[in-house]
């Protein structure tokens, strides 16, 4: 039973965004990062409170995690309070965003845009963004605008603005 427990601890504590030390310390109670780690793999049995106190902290029901480690299963059983509510929606079209895209990173309106046009673009613009991006093709830019306007300085702004928010330069 203990490897379900554990299983059932990693998922809550993931899932709440927590490590195995920040955990700890939320539980307290000298409980240590090392017995987290070792209750998730089942090697070691925690404590009903603490399992309980696992719980609330990771947002979990206390009784999925008592209920694991004692093997026994409970069916859920929930009321529902049925109100009535009339809701507007509207609908946007956004451009898709691949499942396995970071969306934890904050970005600047201008990335947000850049990153829009990268994903709708082809292969082969794609390739060329990128080189203008680390640096490759200062001629490419000038020949794009018109050989070295003011609207060039204005592009190299942006990508060296673009360039300063993601790497900190």
């Amino acid at each position: 039973m203990a490897s379900k427990v554990g299983k059932l601890i990693k998922e809550a504590r993931t899932g709440a965004d927590l490590t195995q030390e920040k955990l700890a310390k939320k539980v307290g109670g000298g409980l240590t990062a090392n017995d987290i780690s070792k209750a998730e793999r089942g090697e070691k049995e925690l404590s009903q409170a603490q399992l309980k106190s696992i719980a609330k902290i990771c947002g979990v029901t206390q009784a999925s995690l008592l209920n694991a480690a004692k093997g026994t299963t409970t069916k859920k059983t929930t009321t529902k309070k049925t109100t009535t509510t009339t809701k507007k929606t509207t609908t946007t079209t956004k451009p898709k965003t691949p499942s396995n895209a970071n969306t934890t990173m904050k970005v600047t309106t201008t990335e947000k845009k850049l990153i829009e046009y990268y994903r709708l673009a082809d292969s082969d613009t794609k390739k060329a963004a990128t080189k203008v991006l680390k640096g490759e093709c200062g001629e490419f830019i000038t020949s794009l605008v018109g050989g070295g306007t003011g609207a060039a300085d204005g592009l190299t702004d942006v990508i060296g603005d673009v360039l300063e928010n993601l790497f900190g330069k």
